[in-house]
């Protein structure tokens, strides 16, 4: 997975997911159309008008795959929807100075990228709303707006699976010769 997007900057600690898909719109197992709820109580006003001062809501936001949060990121109760609604809307990647942990392990399933980088790393890019950056999931790089790269972390197994564009199960039946010849060594019939 290497991609360069553009970023829209939305730099508020201890966002929950309930901020981000609120629990009204948790009704649905389906994932289409939850994009169009992603931040709704901070994008839509009471009537459900636009807020023009929200960052997605702005031009400069348009079309941006990458996501610059604030530190603790997903925090809160667990919902696999929050995840869903940013990969909805279009984002691709989440980048913070750290995520609440079921949020990270709910993006990684989904295929949603979260981006732990230190806080200068950080900086630099709220400080760069729109600007273009690359995501290198391979290198496990991130390239700034000055042409600097820095290292993201991220576990063997989500990397593998990610690259590979495969869920859990979907890396299980990559595995089906390995097991089958396993269960005929082990005079198991499958």
């Amino acid at each position: 997975m290497k991609f360069t997007a553009k970023t829209a900057v939305l730099a508020v600690d201890n966002i929950d997911t309930d901020q981000i898909i609120p629990a009204r719109f948790l009704k649905t197992t389906a994932k289409s159309g939850l994009g169009d709820q992603l931040f709704y109580d901070w994008r839509y006003d009471g009537c459900g008008a636009p807020v023009p001062g929200f960052v997605l809501n702005q031009e400069a936001a348009k079309d941006a795959q990458i996501l610059v949060a604030g530190d603790n990121f997903g925090c809160g109760s667990s919902r696999e929807h929050a995840a869903w609604a940013l990969l909805q809307f279009g984002f691709r990647a989440v980048v913070s100075t750290s995520f609440a942990d079921i949020f990270r392990q709910n993006s990684l399933k989904n295929g949603l990228l979260p981006i732990v980088v230190a806080k200068d790393a950080h900086a630099a890019l709220v400080n760069s709303p729109g600007a273009m950056v690359r995501v290198d999931l391979a290198a496990q790089t991130l390239t700034l707006p000055d042409g600097g790269a820095v290292e993201f972390p991220i576990d063997a197994f989500s990397k593998h699976c990610l690259l590979e564009g495969v869920d859990e199960l979907g890396y299980i039946l990559q595995q089906e010769a390995a097991i089958a010849a396993y269960e005929a060594r082990e005079g198991r019939s499958a």
